[in-house]
């Protein structure tokens, strides 16, 4: 199933369909390769200072069933509900303090949302499908995977090959079905003060 963006202005391809699917092929793992390159996207994105503030925890199911399984239970039910067939699992994480001079980096949730765009934008390039994720436990994953206190556990993400939307019922298949919407460019972008529309 694809969803394009509906725009008021063409956009590059990847963009335009790139979007959050629920529907995952179990048959179809992702290689370690497949998984090196999605992580090279990360690793391009900019930072301030060049810091790089991003840490990635990856748990490929076909590698390590037992990791994989450890970070599917940081998750809440509602995304276990669809992300049991995903091949892939990643937990990522921003450092809280810049590398360079150990002082507090408030620019580094930023960047680690840069590198998780990336990796999602190579993702839809290459056939994947990635889906973001903010319902998990930050402290459980951060327990079960000895996440240093200085490193804020942002989100997760689900990675693989999407399948029929007939595989998902109930809410998760109406999510899934339901045109994309955002709000409109006016509401969101402004011309040279607050509030005026752009």
């Amino acid at each position: 199933m694809d969803k394009p963006a509906i725009t008021e202005a063409p956009l590059e391809t990847t963009i335009a369909n790139r979007w959050s699917g629920r529907a995952y092929d179990a048959s179809k793992p992702v290689s370690r390769e497949q998984v090196i390159t999605l992580l090279e996207a990360a690793r391009w994105a900019p930072s301030c200072f060049g810091d790089q503030p991003w840490r990635f925890v990856v748990w490929n199911k076909g590698i390590n069933q037992a990791a994989w399984q450890l970070g599917f239970e940081c998750l809440v039910p509602g995304n276990q509900s669809w992300v049991e067939n995903a091949p892939v699992l990643m937990l990522i994480c921003a450092d809280t303090v810049f590398n360079h001079n150990e002082k507090p980096n408030r620019w580094a949730q930023y960047d680690t949302g840069a590198a998780a765009e990336n990796l999602c934008l190579q993702a839809r390039s290459m056939g994947l499908m990635a889906h973001q994720m903010g319902g998990f436990d930050a402290d459980k994953a951060r327990a079960a995977f000895n996440i240093p206190e200085r490193y804020t556990p942002m989100a997760m993400v689900s990675i693989g090959y999407q399948a029929p939307v007939e595989g998902l019922e109930g809410e998760t298949l109406t999510r899934e079905i339901a045109p994309r919407t955002r709000r409109p460019l006016d509401e969101l972008f402004f011309a040279n003060s607050w509030g005026q529309a752009v």
